[in-house]
C-alpha cells in the first residue's frame, strides 16, 4: 500500500515582516515532496506597523494590543489562502491541511517561552480547512529551543543531493541546516540575518533595505566595532541554539559616529562573519551552501559569504527550488507530519531531549 499524498498549504510570516508567503505542496510527509504553487502578499505599511508594535511583548504586557494584532494577522492569512485558492481555481475541500506558522513576537527559549501569534481556530473557521499551528511550544516545553524547525524539510528536499551540504536561510535572523552524508541533521541560528541591516537602513535612509548591498559595498568595515559585535556571548554557545529577532538590539549604539556606508559595511560583515563561524560546529566542511531567504538577493553579502566560508555559495533557486517559498513549504510539510505523528524537531536541531512532533490541530467547523 502506498502512503497517502496530502495536499497541504503552508503559511509563513517572518520576523522581517514583509508579508505572507503561501505555498502549496503535495507530500506523504516523508520523502515524497512536490512543490506546486507559491504566492507572496506584501503587508501595507500600516499593517507592518501594527505587527511590529508587538515585537518584544511578553504575556505580561498589553494583551489587548496583541489580541488585536493576532486577529488582524489571522484574518490577513485567511484572506491570503482564499486569494491563493481562487488563483489556483481550487476549492478549499481539495486541501487536506494548512500549516500556520503565525507571527513570532517573542522568543526566549532559555526561559522556556516562545510566542507565535496566530489563532488556528479562527483560521480554520475562515478557510474551511483544518489547521496545524503553534509548532514550537511543545519543543520549548520539553526544554528545546523551538527553532529552527525547517531542517526536517530541507533533508526531504535534498534527499538526492551530494552531501555534506549546508542550507542557509538568511531572513531577519540567519540559520543553517547541516545535512551529513548519513542524513545527520545539525541546525541552529547563526546570528543576525538581514534584520539589523534593514532596520539601520530604515532608520538612517529613505530605503527599506540595502539593495544588492550597494550601501555596504561603498563603505569600510570598522574592525574594532566588528570585534565588539562578535564578542556577544551568543557566539560562544554550543548549538543547538536560537535567537530572538531583537537579540542584538544594542548594536546601533556601537555604530554611533560611523557614516551610513561604514555602518552598513560593518553590519554586512557581522552577518557574514557569524555565518562563517557555524563551520566550527559541523563535523565536515560542506563544499556547497544553498542560500534561501531575502539575504540571498543581497549580491555583496553573497560575494563576501563565498570568500568567508570557502565553498560554493549559490541561491537555493539554482536547484530548481523557489527560495521565497521554502519556509512556507516547510510548515505545510510539518503540518502533514503532525497528522502522521512524525517528528519535526530533533536533539541536534533544537536541543529537545528526543525526537518530537509538534503543533496543535484546529478542526474546520462541521457541516
Amino acid at each position: 500500500m502506498t502512503d497517502k499524498i496530502y495536499k497541504a498549504i503552508g503559511l509563513m510570516s517572518g520576523t522581517s515582516c514583509d508579508g505572507i508567503d503561501v505555498a502549496l505542496i503535495e507530500t506523504d510527509g516523508k520523502n515524497h515532496v512536490e512543490a506546486k504553487s507559491f504566492m507572496g502578499i506584501d503587508y501595507t505599511p500600516e499593517q507592518k506597523q501594527q505587527i511590529k508594535a508587538c515585537y518584544g511583548m511578553s504575556q505580561d504586557d498589553d494583551k489587548g494590543t496583541v489580541k488585536a494584532m493576532e486577529k488582524l494577522s489571522t484574518i490577513l492569512h485567511a484572506d491570503a489562502v482564499k486569494q491563493f485558492l481562487e488563483l489556483l481555481d481550487t476549492p478549499a475541500s481539495e486541501i487536506d491541511i494548512i500549516g500556520f506558522h503565525g507571527q513570532t513576537i517573542f522568543h526566549d527559549p532559555d526561559n522556556r517561552f516562545t510566542w507565535q501569534v496566530g489563532d488556528g481556530d479562527l483560521l480554520a473557521k475562515e478557510t474551511g480547512i483544518d489547521v496545524v499551528y503553534d509548532f514550537r511550544s511543545a519543543d520549548i516545553t520539553a526544554g528545546g529551543q523551538g527553532a529552527p524547525l525547517a531542517p526536517v524539510y530541507h533533508r526531504a528536499l535534498a534527499s538526492d543531493f551530494e552531501k555534506p551540504l549546508m542550507i542557509l536561510n538568511i531572513g531577519g535572523v540567519a540559520n543553517v541546516t547541516y545535512i551529513g552524508k548519513d542524513g545527520q541533521l545539525i541546525a541552529f541560528d547563526t546570528g543576525p540575518g538581514g534584520a539589523l541591516m534593514d532596520d539601520y537602513m530604515h532608520k538612517h535612509t529613505d530605503k527599506p533595505y540595502d539593495r544588492d548591498g550597494e550601501t555596504a559595498k561603498a563603505g569600510t568595515i570598522n574592525k574594532d566595532v566588528l570585534l565588539q559585535l562578535l564578542s556577544h556571548p551568543y557566539f560562544a554557545k554550543e548549538p543547538p541554539k536560537s535567537l530572538d529577532r531583537d537579540a542584538f538590539a544594542g548594536t546601533f549604539e556601537k555604530l554611533n559616529g560611523l557614516s551610513v556606508n561604514d555602518a552598513m559595511a560593518t553590519l554586512n560583515a557581522f552577518t557574514v562573519s557569524t555565518i562563517a563561524l557555524s563551520l566550527r560546529h559541523v563535523p565536515e566542511k560542506p563544499q556547497t551552501w544553498l542560500v534561501g531567504g531575502g539575504g540571498r538577493k543581497n549580491r555583496f553579502l553573497m560575494e563576501n559569504l563565498e570568500k568567508s566560508v570557502g565553498g560554493a555559495v549559490q541561491p537555493i533557486d539554482d536547484t530548481g527550488w523557489n527560495g521565497d517559498a521554502v519556509e512556507a513549504e516547510a510548515f505545510a510539510y510539518m503540518a502533514v507530519r503532525h497528522l502522521l505523528n512524525l517528528p519535526i524537531s530533533f536533539p541536534k536541531t533544537t536541543a529537545c531531549p528526543k525526537e518530537m512532533t509538534g503543533g496543535k490541530l484546529a478542526k474546520k467547523p462541521a457541516g
